[in-house]
């Protein structure tokens, strides 16, 4: 049976793939640790890996406005990436390094016991949603993943590049507000 405590001390020590030995930090998930919904992208950026925390460069603030547009914060929802550690040059993390870090997440999943997950971008949803997921055409539209309602948005570095994006990404907030709303 995980715990918290041990879950993170045993990530820290993970050598599973090159990331685990290039890292600065190990960045395990933040958040509330009984949360009612969970973000998961799919890896750190240079910001994350220096301070060990996910989504805190711009795409964190972003993502942090995106929170606040449905009532939540950083207080009410878990937040996690698929890879732990820093692909260089921020690329997307290959499909060995997901499978040697992505253990970690689904203990992660299963501790938070989530009703509901918000994928944050294609790689994310193609991990768990489908293989062939078409951010584009499918965000914003409910599935059922580990027996949990789920959605992949956009992910806050795409909106960032392509602004034209966010009136989409609005109405699929509203959705999970929606659904949220539901839980309670």
């Amino acid at each position: 049976m995980d715990d918290w405590q041990s879950l993170r001390a045993e990530c820290a020590g993970c050598q599973r793939c090159e990331l685990g030995r290039t890292r600065t930090n190990l960045v395990f998930g933040v958040g509330n640790e009984n949360a009612d919904i969970m973000f998961i992208g799919e890896g750190p950026g240079e910001q994350e890996d220096l301070r060990g925390e996910p989504f805190v460069g711009p795409a964190g603030q972003l993502l942090d406005v995106m929170l606040e547009i449905i009532g939540l914060d950083r207080t009410t929802v878990y937040i996690a990436n698929i890879v732990k550690c820093r692909p260089p040059r921020n690329r997307d993390p290959l499909p060995d390094e997901q499978a040697a870090c992505v253990g970690w997440l689904y203990r992660q999943i299963n501790l938070v016991d989530p009703k509901l997950i918000v994928f944050l971008g294609r790689i994310a949803a193609t991990a768990f949603i489908r293989a062939d997921f078409r951010i584009t055409r499918e965000h914003g539209q409910w599935f059922d993943v580990l027996g949990r309602k789920a959605m992949a948005l956009y992910h806050p570095s795409a909106l960032l590049r392509d602004p034209s994006k966010r009136p989409e990404t609005f109405v699929d907030l509203k959705h999970i507000q929606q659904e949220l709303s539901k839980l309670s």
